[in-house]
């Protein structure tokens, strides 16, 4: 593998957060009966037009200011020609030779440091139906059956160059670009109902040579089966060019139950989909006040990238780092989770970051939630973290409150955290005899360890303390027991 370079470019679909479908009136809300939201628009029964959705085109002008990409004030709707069973017309409304967004970047963060990648294209087009082959009774056994309530649904696909390099850049990639079209308000982000899925185009070379033959992995609805699809494809192929065999540019699905790529039909290229201007709508033209709107839109929201800036620089004394404002501001809520939360706090801004990225996201994670339906309110964890800055709780008490918190459910109730530690005698041993007395005996108690300390090994002093916040059940102040230990102990030989 080390003798290889994976080369990846990402074609995302993101559904647009409009309330009708995007050349008609139909409705887009998610759940309703099979075929129950299909127009004759959607389904092209004859004599029927189609008429270009405002709100759909002023979110796809939002995202193309914010990955600061060209607008084409006149793009053009084209149809493109290929047979499905869920595609009702026989083509698909999409854009091709000229795009309303055009160009722009994406920068992120990854283990290695900042990256970006390149944005070809962002065009508006229409979703197909879905093809249902389980669920249909017993009557319908070894039948499939078509329900076209997403036919006709508003799309923006969002087509990367091919900038990536690992399965892992490519999946930091698409949760930057989520986080995004969801901070802007263009797109809900649900993955499992399809609002968001990707198409991985991969590739492998030799470094330095030009690019390889490229297959396409289509709608991955999720981070993990992102991941996981690159990283089998990417091995298939190198497998298949080392014994000597060649790559075919074809289409191919992931299977998450074997967790491997199945060929699914040849590659199309453009010609083969006969794309010609649609006839029956006129070429998109962005007025000057609809392009002011969508200005508007991005300066009342942002973008994450902008609210990290301010992070780093509000927060540049408090120890924030950026990998924290990334975390951070994963999501609008997050950060107004955050910003509530170190303002109830009145300062304490890594602290605050240190807890809404690690136990709140791991909880929230852990339940399947979102931060909005959080059991532990911004006010309650302020309560909670008030504690741990005036010493009257250790770190390690506070997790075992927080876990109370979650459980709880008293959500309203923002003297919840001190009524637990009242409840439970949790209150942090601050008095320094008393301590010395339970120093001493840990000491005492483990004479090899001291020798050890004392022999220069750092992690025999760490041993001491543990033994020593475990003989004070996890109550004993931390810092006063190190100053205690270091005092009777003196320095190592380190």
């Amino acid at each position: 593998m080390m003798s290889w370079e994976i080369v990846i470019g990402l074609e995302t679909h993101a559904q647009l957060s409009t309330a009708s479908k995007i050349f008609s009136g139909a409705s887009t809300a998610f759940g309703a009966p099979p075929n129950a939201q299909a127009s004759a628009v959607d389904i092209a029964l004859p004599g029927v037009l189609p008429v270009a959705n405002r709100g759909a085109v002023e979110r796809a002008l939002v995202f193309g200011l914010a990955v600061g990409a060209a607008i084409n004030r006149r793009s053009v709707f084209a149809r493109k020609n290929y047979f499905y069973p869920d595609l009702p017309k026989g083509y698909q409304i999409s854009q091709y030779e000229l795009p309303i967004v055009q160009g722009g970047c994406l920068a992120f963060l990854t283990r290695e440091g900042e990256k970006t990648v390149r944005l070809t294209r962002a065009h508006l087009e229409e979703d197909a139906g879905k093809s249902l082959h389980e669920g249909l009774g017993e009557l319908s056994h070894g039948m499939s059956g078509i329900d076209l309530n997403r036919a006709g649904t508003p799309l923006l696909e969002i087509v990367s160059e091919p900038d990536m390099r690992s399965a892992e850049e490519a999946v930091a990639y698409a949760r930057a670009l989520h986080a995004l079209v969801r901070w802007i308000g263009i797109c809900d982000g649900n993955m499992q109902e399809g609002s968001f899925r990707c198409d991985a185009n991969v590739s492998v070379r030799r470094p330095g040579e030009p690019l390889g033959t490229r297959c396409e992995i289509k709608n991955l609805n999720s981070f993990r089966f992102l991941e996981r699809a690159i990283e089998f494809e990417a091995k298939r192929q190198i497998e298949m060019l080392e014994d000597g065999g060649r790559i075919a540019q074809e289409t191919r699905l992931y299977d998450p139950d074997r967790d491997e790529t199945r060929s699914m039909r040849s590659k199309e290229e453009a010609h083969d989909y006969r794309y010609f201007p649609d006839p029956d709508l006129p070429p998109l033209v962005v007025p000057d006040e609809l392009l002011a709107a969508a200005q508007k839109s991005l300066a009342a929201t942002g973008t994450p990238r902008s609210r990290q800036a301010q992070y780093a620089l509000q927060f540049a004394g408090d120890g924030v780092t950026g990998y924290d404002t990334a975390v951070l501001t994963a999501s609008r809520e997050t950060a107004s989770y955050f910003e509530d939360l170190v303002a109830r706090m009145g300062g304490g801004a890594k602290l605050a970051a240190n807890w809404v990225a690690g136990e709140l996201s791991a909880a929230l994670n852990r339940d399947a939630l979102d931060i909005g339906r959080s059991p532990v309110s911004s006010a309650q964890l302020a309560g909670l973290l008030a504690r741990v800055r005036d010493n009257t709780i250790s770190g390690k008490i506070a997790k075992e409150i927080f876990d109370a918190l979650w459980q709880g459910g008293e959500r309203g109730n923002e003297r919840a955290a001190d009524a637990i530690i009242e409840k439970r005698g949790l209150k942090q041993i601050t008095d320094m005899a008393a301590l010395e007395a339970i120093v001493d005996q840990v000491v005492a108690a483990n004479p090899k360890s001291v020798e050890e300390f004392r022999a220069g090994r750092q992690k025999a002093f760490n041993a001491l303390v543990g033994q020593a916040m475990k003989a004070t059940g996890g109550k004993g102040n931390p810092a006063a027991i190190t100053e205690i230990l270091k005092r009777k102990l003196g320095s190592s030989g380190c």
